[in-house]
């Protein structure tokens, strides 16, 4: 029995220090896909993120979806926003949603 609370000690221990590189592998695909539109915030007030009718990140909705939300929304699109399934590896997009979060703190 020891070996599977070994296995889930280390498997938070490997979330709990990749996240920091994920975020960071996310800030680098914002700032080249999505920043545009979103903002350096995520406030989206930038003139895209304005005509496109971009959500602040910080907007109740947007607080309360799941990660699961926003990573679907990411590939597939969602109102005005393109889809990046056929730009974006689905890492590149979880790394994005995980940085997405670092702007709503």
């Amino acid at each position: 029995m020891r070996f599977p609370i070994a296995l889930a000690f280390a498997s938070i221990a490997m979330i709990c220090t990749a996240t920091p590189s994920h975020a960071q592998a996310g800030a680098d695909t914002y700032k080249a896909k999505c920043m545009m539109c979103h903002g350096a915030d995520g406030s989206g007030s930038t003139p895209a993120g304005k005509a496109m009718g971009a959500i602040p990140f910080k907007s109740p909705a947007l607080l309360k979806a799941s990660t699961a939300d926003l990573i679907a929304a990411t590939t597939n699109g969602k109102g005005k926003m393109p889809a990046y399934g056929n730009k974006l590896t689905a890492p590149q997009i979880e790394a994005v949603i995980a940085y997405v979060r670092t702007l709503q703190k």
